[in-house]
């Protein structure tokens, strides 16, 4: 632990993560006319100073909007992971962000005029229905910590694909609220300073008087009932407090989501143990470390060409410290999930689901074929009318070989990991393709398509480097490798908002990428893709014992004679190129990665190579439906693929979710 190996207090390292701040703050004061003409300009600005007014309405309302948010998003985070029981927990993780954006977009394009109530409503009434999903999700599940965390990050997703469904075609329209969905501090006034401040005093009351009860939390389940205590209703308290505070936030400043992550880490760290002792430390660093990255970004915004929200700046700066505090972070990820799951039937005929599947993959892939809309209406083509099928055949096979890979990723990180939660996206290595990829069309010269694929292979591989780097002394601990990958999806993430709120028009084409096109793949590139989709799925079946015993935990793998050393690196690095190589084609559809293992659980495989081959064919199914769905449900436009795959399986996976 930081604490005993610096000998740093929770109060030391707050204090010193606060002198940049300290030093930022009197820079800007001096550089506006000194700290007595600031602290003047706060208490009583003079009307026909210019400076001062500027001061009093813009810059301290920024700056006091950044103590407040960065304070209310760690406050929120620790209430999380203290409910959920997982490091990995963060404001983001139950929607609400991401309903939020979802309820601005749609009101701006359908009803403008609600606009005038005030956004912050509509805001707080887009993450509370997210929320309400989730809730409903797993309420017959009496709330427990994985199903919560699983129905958030699908109701994540879902919402997520239906924003950039929205955003894709009424780009120019929500132009204005990429800036905004980034997370923006900037202030014209006291406004959002005093809507913002009650929630947050209110706030705080209720977790201080929460806390006992949220103490009792850190016991298993069964201790916890031995003592009366309602875990239901108790988690439903703290984590509907952690989603008010959320909600309160992003309807003022947008999405900034991870503060919430990195600020109960570092305290936890530090040696905090009590809640009580980590929800102060966590508010106060949390508003240390989102004003600090403010004042900073403020200093350095003259050389930027574009508006860079602070959201975003904060992701890429947070990015690095978890991962310079990954290594150091006590997870215990050796031993198998204790407390409520996921638990699934299993089918008492395996073979007959696998023959039934791949009877609906051909069906699929005949449609995809042959049926479809012309100039004409609708329409069969014949096999012999080649110069119809030479467009078709290559999406037909590009979509199959990115959901059989996507597929085939997710079951193995998943039962590596033995978390449900697991799905390449949250490895990062879709992320670190897609940052790669993005850069490459931003900054080459009129890059082609050999050259992006070199650039993306490259990203894949640095960020396979990474995770290795930081997990391999850990022995790649599963809970340690997915915050890892939380970690470079933020900084995708960042990378991402900074790009497209910048206004370049080449960010019509990032969206489409980043929605999952199969448009622009050829002949040549599909079978390329086929081939090796079919190469590493090969690969693939010769490890099914280890993905049997792997679930079991780490001691009962090794009684098992299964050597861990050897065992986790060659999983992660096949997993490593399923999710790269996917990637390169469609783009970063991790989502069919999340959702084709569970499906395939849901229907009743379960053992390691019947879950392989189950989640192989159903990824295939999805990918290829989704691609024809796509083409035709609004032709002669198209929605791309991973949009449409997201919504059809997001759907289908909420409604499994709800039955178990």
């Amino acid at each position: 632990m930081l604490a005993r190996l610096y000998g740093i207090s929770p109060a030391k390292t707050c204090f010193l993560l606060s002198l940049p701040l300290m030093v930022l703050w009197v820079m800007a004061l001096q550089q506006q006319g000194g700290i007595g003409l600031g602290l003047q300009a706060l208490l009583s600005p003079t009307l026909e100073n210019f400076d001062e007014l500027m001061l009093h309405f813009a810059w301290w309302p920024r700056f006091m909007i950044a103590l407040l948010a960065g304070g209310g998003l760690a406050l929120a985070g620790v209430l999380m992971q203290q409910v959920l029981r997982n490091p990995l927990a963060s404001p983001t993780t139950l929607g609400v962000a991401s309903g939020a954006n979802l309820a601005l977009m749609a009101a701006t394009l359908m009803a403008p005029g609600l606009l005038v109530v005030g956004r912050e409503w509509i805001a707080l009434i887009g993450g509370g229905a997210a929320v309400g999903l989730v809730f409903a999700l797993a309420w017959r599940r009496a709330l427990a910590p994985i199903v919560v965390v699983l129905a958030g990050l699908v109701v994540n997703l879902y919402v997520g694909a239906l924003s950039t469904a929205l955003l894709l075609f009424n780009h120019e329209t929500l132009a204005g609220l990429l800036i905004w969905g980034a997370g923006s501090l900037a202030q014209n006034g006291w406004d959002g300073v005093s809507s913002l401040a009650p929630r947050l005093a209110l706030s705080a009351i209720a977790a201080w008087i929460l806390l006992r009860p949220l103490a009792v939390l850190e016991l298993d389940d069964a201790s916890a009932k031995s003592l009366g205590v309602s875990l239901k209703y108790l988690r439903f308290a703290g984590l509907g407090l952690a989603v008010f505070i959320t909600g309160s936030v992003v309807s003022v400043v947008g999405m900034i989501g991870f503060i919430g992550l990195a600020a109960p880490n570092i305290v936890r760290m530090a040696g905090a143990r009590k809640l009580g002792t980590r929800l102060l430390w966590s508010t106060l660093l949390g508003a240390v470390l989102l004003a600090t990255t403010d004042l900073l970004l403020q200093r350095i915004s003259g050389l930027a060409a574009t508006l860079i929200p602070t959201g975003a700046v904060t992701g890429a700066l947070g990015a690095p410290l978890l991962l310079w505090l990954i290594p150091r972070l006590k997870l215990q990820g050796d031993r198998p999930p204790s407390g409520p799951g996921v638990y699934l039937p299993r089918h008492a005929r395996p073979q007959r689901l696998v023959c039934g599947l791949f009877m609906a993959l051909l069906v699929v892939i005949g449609l995809g074929l042959f049926v479809g809309q012309g100039a004409n209406g609708w329409s069969i083509v014949a096999p012999s009318q080649w110069s119809v099928l030479e467009w078709r055949l290559p999406r037909v096979v590009a979509a199959a070989a990115s959901g059989l890979m996507l597929a085939i990723a997710g079951t193995l990180l998943q039962r590596l990991s033995a978390n449900p939660m697991a799905s390449p996206e949250v490895l990062g290595i879709s992320g670190g393709c897609a940052i790669a990829l993005i850069l490459g069309i931003y900054l080459l010269p009129a890059p082609n398509n050999a050259l992006l694929i070199g650039v993306g292979t490259l990203g894949a591989l640095a960020t396979l480097l990474v995770l290795v780097g930081l997990n391999r002394k850990s022995g790649f601990v599963p809970e340690r490798l997915l915050l890892s990958g939380v970690a470079i999806s933020a900084l995708f993430d960042a990378v991402r908002s900074v790009l497209l709120a910048g206004g370049d028009p080449r960010g019509q084409q990032v969206i489409a990428w980043l929605a999952g096109s199969t448009y622009y793949v050829d002949v040549t590139s599909a079978i390329v893709v086929g081939g090796i989709a079919a190469g590493l799925v090969l690969m693939t079946l010769p490890l099914v014992r280890w993905l049997d015993i792997l679930p079991l935990g780490e001691p009962s793998a090794r009684a098992l004679g299964v050597d861990l050393k050897r065992a986790r690196p060659a999983l992660l690095l096949l997993v490593a190129l399923l999710t790269a190589c996917a990637t390169l084609v469609v783009g970063p559809l991790s989502f069919v990665g999340l959702l084709a293992p569970h499906m395939a659980r849901l229907v009743g495989f379960s053992r390691a190579r019947h879950h392989l081959i189950g989640a192989a064919l159903m990824g295939m199914l999805l990918m290829v439906l989704a691609d024809w769905v796509g083409r035709q449900i609004i032709f002669p436009y198209e929605i791309p693929a991973g949009l449409v795959a997201s919504l059809i399986g997001g759907a289908y996976f909420m409604w499994g979710l709800r039955r178990l």
